[in-house]
């Protein structure tokens, strides 16, 4: 053998040894497969991401306040469905029953907005921890004495006594996306979106009651 075949020979060797004991890359860790779903706006449904888009969506960190609120509105809405439900019964108003139909559909849908955010979130939709009646001192929701009287009420009575009792409702709710901006955390941004949506929504059908009750006083 030659010298320069030998140190050939020798120089292929050695790249094989090293290539041996290169270590082997580590495997990708393997993606969730979990559906991520983007909640859409009040009277949108969400949207289930594709993988590709999973990857740049990147939560916002959320604070307690946050969930205190999301929470606190869940209490809220389930109220406002309560109210709602007493309409079939207690009234032949066409108008009436639109209204809480239409609020029927919007806030059970916003229901589901926001028990969604907490469990994307790893959030329990309850505060396992929370006394039964914490939320009775809610802005705007109606005491035990106002429900009752709700309930007993029939036809025209009825007609406004739910409007009076539901613009109360509305415009609390209103002060508790006032007092979630205007905390010192601030709002997580999607939230920010959906209560920036449950406001004007609130205003809206507040101006509508409103008119409605002037109407039946005129």
């Amino acid at each position: 053998m030659t010298p320069v075949v030998a140190r050939v020979s020798v120089v292929l060797v050695i790249a094989l040894a090293l290539t041996g004991c290169t270590a082997t890359p580590p495997e990708p860790r393997p993606t969730s497969t979990a559906p991520v779903v983007q909640l859409g706006a009040p009277g949108e449904e969400g949207r289930t991401l594709a993988p590709g888009e999973q990857l740049e969506v990147t939560p916002e960190a959320h604070t307690q306040t946050d969930v205190v609120f999301v929470r606190d509105m869940l209490h809220h809405h389930a109220q406002a469905l309560e109210m709602t439900g007493y309409v079939e019964d207690r009234t032949s108003d066409r108008d009436i029953r639109l209204l809480a139909e239409r609020m029927r559909i919007s806030q059970e849908d916003e229901m589901v907005q926001l028990e969604t955010w907490l469990q994307n979130r790893g959030e329990p939709v309850r505060d396992p921890d929370a006394a039964h009646d914490e939320h009775t001192l809610m802005p705007g929701m109606l005491t035990p004495e106002q429900m009752e009287a709700l309930e007993a009420a029939e036809g025209e009575d009825f007609d406004t006594l739910f409007l009076q009792s539901m613009i109360q409702h509305h415009q609390g709710a209103l002060v508790m996306i006032a007092e979630l901006f205007g905390s010192a955390d601030g709002a997580e941004a999607e939230l920010a979106q959906l209560a920036n949506h449950f406001d004007s929504d609130q205003r809206i059908e507040i101006s509508r009651m409103t008119s409605m009750l002037a109407e039946r006083s005129g």
